[in-house]
């Protein structure tokens, strides 16, 4: 190989330098980050990246990709920089206004609609709520798998909700979400009971918040993340919020940090409205969702 040709950034020199920085700079998943934002740069399928190994992309691509890569490099998470991510096999929008979706969350989501399946409800007409729905992941996918669904999805973030409304519409169920600007359920018109109330509420103590990871704590919003200096005041506001809303026998669903689920449940064992406490762990075996009953 001549000297020129070793001078080459083909898309594979390319993917495996940025690795190693990825690597050096801290990230879980530097070869993965790399291929994506390469293949953002280059307006392709990721999978197409592996077809042209030996191809020299032209220097606008390059630009794009290594102004992507110092962005990366400086802690901003590769969902930002594509402006999306997937969750329960969806895409959706996001923004520096906007949690980031987790994996974690889509626990919420199954218990959610495994429970109306339980109970032969799925084409049933339904009043749900979603409590700070951010980009609208948990609303969004409850009224895609639930035809008869109507969904209160509530944030106390303007910002977020013009990305949740933006993301319903990509998915074709706005007609079926209504968006609320509301501190948990204080705005969310009384009119009737709800079958259902789902929430990945703030759940972070403070001293959780400053260990977080700088891609988390200088990038995502802090009001999204942080429930209090123990972690767990959102969620008893929350508890004390939605049982009232609730049809006897409805259920609150909720995300929690593993950290503070049993400080949590024993709280539930002292609320008079609290009934058939469930606690489901994600898939490394942690208390992450907890369903709850309203007695009747």
């Amino acid at each position: 190989m001549s000297a020129q040709q070793a001078e080459k950034w083909t898309i594979l020199k390319l993917l495996e330098w940025t690795t190693e920085y990825f690597g050096k700079s801290g990230s879980d998943s530097p070869r993965l980050d790399a291929e994506l934002l390469l293949a953002e740069a280059r307006g392709c399928q990721r999978i197409e990246l592996y077809t042209a190994f030996n191809e020299e992309p032209d220097e606008a691509v390059r630009t794009t990709f290594r102004e992507l890569v110092r962005r990366r490099g400086e802690g901003t998470p590769v969902s930002q920089l594509l402006g999306r991510k997937e969750f329960y096999s969806l895409s959706f929008r996001v923004s520096e206004d906007t949690l980031i979706p987790r994996p974690e969350t889509e626990h919420l989501v199954i218990e959610a609609l495994d429970e109306f399946k339980r109970l032969g409800q799925t084409n049933d007409k339904l009043q749900l709520a979603d409590i700070g729905t951010g980009s609208g992941i948990i609303a969004i996918c409850l009224a895609k798998n639930l035809p008869n669904a109507h969904v209160s999805a509530i944030d106390i973030s303007p910002a977020a909700l013009r990305m949740a409304e933006l993301n319903a519409a990509d998915h074709k169920v706005q007609d079926r979400i209504k968006f609320i600007e509301s501190d948990l359920l204080a705005k969310l018109p009384a009119t009737q009971p709800l079958d259902m109330i789902c929430s990945n509420p703030p759940y972070v103590s403070e001293a959780e918040y400053a260990e977080l990871d700088k891609s988390v704590r200088d990038f995502e919003p802090r009001q999204a993340l942080v429930g209090g200096p123990d972690g767990t005041e959102t969620i008893v506001r929350l508890i004390d919020e939605a049982l009232p809303r609730l049809k006897p026998g409805g259920r609150l669903i909720f995300e929690l940090s593993p950290m503070i689920a049993d400080s949590v449940t024993e709280h539930l064992a002292h609320v008079d409205a609290a009934e058939d406490v469930r606690v489901i762990k994600d898939l490394s075996g942690h208390k992450r969702i907890i369903s709850v009953a309203r007695g009747k």
